[in-house]
This record gives structure tokens, sequence and C-alpha cells, in this order.
């Protein structure tokens, strides 16, 4: 397997700092605004984003995890029993501006997921989506970012692999893999 570097640990510290920035501008002071990440990496870039908030302007913004393995629409299409994720919603997110984060968007079908379970916590005011890792042209559904760490052209046959610290890498860092 060849792996292409694409984010090393201080590009992507550059890279999450960028993302608040924009957070910031479009948010304010984040009153109404809340996090959601993505089980299961999503939640660790979520954890980074809102960490950063707090470092660059003193922000804490109520994160929240969210898992979408009964509302995928291949739940019942697998070999074997999928493994759920722990959710975790402290708050309700009727009128709130949610801003969901996950780590790749690839097909859409995820988000389009999330979607469908986040409905079952309220109705936001607004839903923004922030991607880390954006796989141009391979979307299956109409889905696209509102913020993108980095967009990449990529193939059926290569996957982006993310390695973070939090789950025992020995720093952050993005791949391309090409089988």
């Amino acid at each position: 397997m060849e792996k292409l570097l694409l984010l090393s640990g201080k590009l992507l510290d550059i890279t999450i700092s960028r993302l608040c920035q924009e957070l910031i501008e479009n948010h304010e002071d984040f009153r109404h605004t809340v996090l959601v990440g993505m089980q299961p990496r999503g939640k660790f870039f979520a954890d980074k984003i809102q960490q950063r908030l707090q470092t660059i302007a003193n922000i804490h913004v109520p994160i929240g995890y969210l898992d979408v393995t009964f509302y995928r629409d291949d739940f019942r299409r697998r070999d074997s029993p999928l493994k759920a994720n722990a959710t975790y919603m402290p708050f309700v997110i009727e009128d709130k501006k949610v801003v969901l984060i996950d780590d790749v968007l690839y097909t859409g079908r995820t988000i389009r997921s999330a979607l469908s379970a986040l409905a079952e916590f309220g109705r936001p005011a607004n839903i923004e989506l922030l991607i880390l890792i954006d796989r141009l042209y391979s979307r299956d559904l109409p889905i696209q970012p509102d913020y993108v760490g980095r967009s990449v052209n990529t193939i059926q046959s290569q996957r982006v692999q993310v390695e973070w610290a939090a789950q025992g890498a020995t720093e952050d860092t993005i791949y391309l893999c090409s089988q």
C-alpha cells in the first residue's frame, strides 16, 4: 500500500486554526451555536475545533457527538452487524445553529444519515457542515460542505486515512492511501 502525506501535524494545526477563524467570522459570539462531531472519527476533529476556539477567542461552544449507525441506508445490507458508538448530546438543538463536523466527506451518505439522526434532537435554525478532507468527484448525493480543510481529487481505489494522536498515533497526520 502506497501512502501519500496530505497534511502533517504542523500543516494540520494551521488548517484547524484557519477553519476556526472562518467559524468566528460567521458565528461571532457563538451564543446560539453548538458543535456536533460525527462518531467515530469526527469526534476527535470536533474536540480539536472546540479547543482551538477556546484558545483563539476564549469562546466555549457546547459540543455533542452523534452516532448514525442505525440511520445508515446500508445498515441491513452488510454481512456482519455494525457496531454503534455512543451518542452524546447534552443539549437540545431546537433553534440552534448546528455545526456538523466530520473528518472526511466521501459519498455524502453518512451526512444524509446524520441529518436524519439530528432531527431526533429538535429542529435547528440551520446546519452547517465542517469537513477536514473533501474527497472531490465522489458524491452519490448532492451534499457540499460549508467549511473545508482541504479538497482532494481521489479515485475509488484510494482512501483517506486520518490518524489522531488521541487515538494512539504518534502525531496528527492525514494520508491518501492507494491499494
